[in-house]
C-alpha cells in the first residue's frame, strides 16, 4: 500500500470523474449490506465513523443521515446514542428495504427511515436538525452541483450550534491505486462487491471539491483526510458533549465483539487518520 501512496503523492495527472449511480439492484444492495454486517469486511470502519459522531449528538437529539444505505452504519450509531432520534434518508427503494431489515435484525428502536434527495430536503423545515451526518454517500451524487447543493440542504436544515459530520472517499490520482484499494482483499469479498467498490473509488470527489464543498456547511467545520493520498476525507464540526461512561462501555463491548483481525484493522484505520490529524475521542485498548 505504501508504494501506491508515495506514488500518488508524487503524481501529477488528475483523473476525471466517473460518476456512479445510485444502488438499486438486489445483488449490489445485497452485497453491500453483507458487508457492513458484524461480521463483514467494513464493521471495522462503521465503529470507527460511530465513534467519532457520537460526541457530536446529544441526548434528545434529532439526527438526520443522509444516504443511510442499508443502515448497518446508522445502527452502530444508534446504539452509542439511544437517547438521540435518528431518521435515515436515501433515495433507493432497495436499500431503504434493506434499512428496514437491518433494524429489525438489530432491534434498535431510535432509527425512522425515509425516501428522499439529498440534494434537496423539501420535506424538512429550516433548523429543524441538531445533527446532519453523511457516511460514504457523496460519491453518489452525480456532480458538483449536486454537492454544493446538498450541503447548503444540511446547512439550512440544521440548528445553530448543531453537529456536522461528512465522511467519504477522495479521488485518488491513479488508476492503479484505485483497482488496489478495491482489490486489495477481493479473496474476502463478493465480486460484485469489489466491482462496486472500484467504481465507488472513480465516482469520488477530490480534496479540492470536496474543501470546496465544505465552506459551504460555514465556520468550525474542519477538513481531515489520510495523509499522502485521501482515501477517507471527513468534514467535522466540533464535539457538543463529552461522552459519559456508559457510551464509552457501549463502545468498549462494540469493539471487544469484534474479531481480532476486525480489531488490527480499526487500529491500523485509526492510526492512518491520527496521523491525518483526526485523534479518536477515546481509546479502546
Amino acid at each position: 500500500m505504501l508504494v501506491h501512496l508515495v506514488l500518488e503523492r508524487l503524481s501529477r495527472q488528475v483523473l476525471p470523474r466517473v460518476p456512479e449511480p445510485v444502488m438499486d439492484n438486489l445483488s449490489q444492495t445485497e452485497a453491500f449490506a453483507m458487508a457492513g454486517r458484524e461480521d463483514g469486511i467494513l464493521a471495522f470502519i462503521y465503529l470507527y465513523q460511530a465513534l467519532q459522531i457520537t460526541p457530536l449528538v446529544r441526548n434528545g437529539d434529532r439526527v438526520l443521515d443522509l444516504g443511510c444505505g442499508p443502515a448497518n452504519q446508522l445502527v452502530q450509531i444508534a446504539r452509542l446514542n439511544p437517547d438521540a432520534h435518528f431518521m435515515g434518508l436515501d433515495a433507493s427503494a432497495e436499500m431503504l428495504d434493506r434499512a428496514s431489515e437491518t433494524i429489525r435484525r438489530c432491534k434498535v428502536e431510535n432509527i425512522e427511515l425515509t425516501a428522499g434527495d439529498m440534494t434537496a430536503l423539501a420535506e424538512i423545515a429550516d433548523a429543524s436538525i441538531d445533527c446532519v451526518i453523511s457516511t460514504m454517500s457523496l460519491h453518489h451524487l452525480p456532480d458538483l452541483a449536486a454537492l454544493s447543493d446538498t450541503m447548503r440542504e444540511a446547512r439550512r436544515v440544521l440548528k445553530p450550534g448543531g453537529g456536522l459530520y461528512f465522511v467519504d472517499f477522495g479521488r485518488f490520482k491513479r488508476t492503479g491505486t484505485q483497482r488496489f484499494f478495491a482489490e486489495d482483499r477481493r479473496d474476502c469479498q463478493p465480486e460484485k462487491f469489489t466491482r462496486d467498490y472500484f467504481n465507488s473509488m472513480r465516482a469520488a470527489f477530490s480534496l479540492a471539491e470536496l474543501s470546496q464543498a465544505a465552506a459551504l456547511l460555514g465556520p468550525g467545520v474542519i477538513r481531515h483526510s489520510t495523509p499522502l493520498a485521501p482515501f477517507m476525507v471527513i468534514l467535522k464540526g466540533g464535539a457538543r458533549r463529552e461522552l459519559d461512561d456508559k457510551t464509552r462501555q457501549s463502545a468498549h463491548g462494540l469493539y471487544r465483539r469484534m474479531t481480532a483481525a476486525q480489531q488490527k484493522d480499526f487500529r491500523l484505520y485509526a492510526r492512518w487518520l491520527r496521523a491525518g490529524g483526526l485523534g479518536l475521542p477515546f481509546a479502546l485498548d
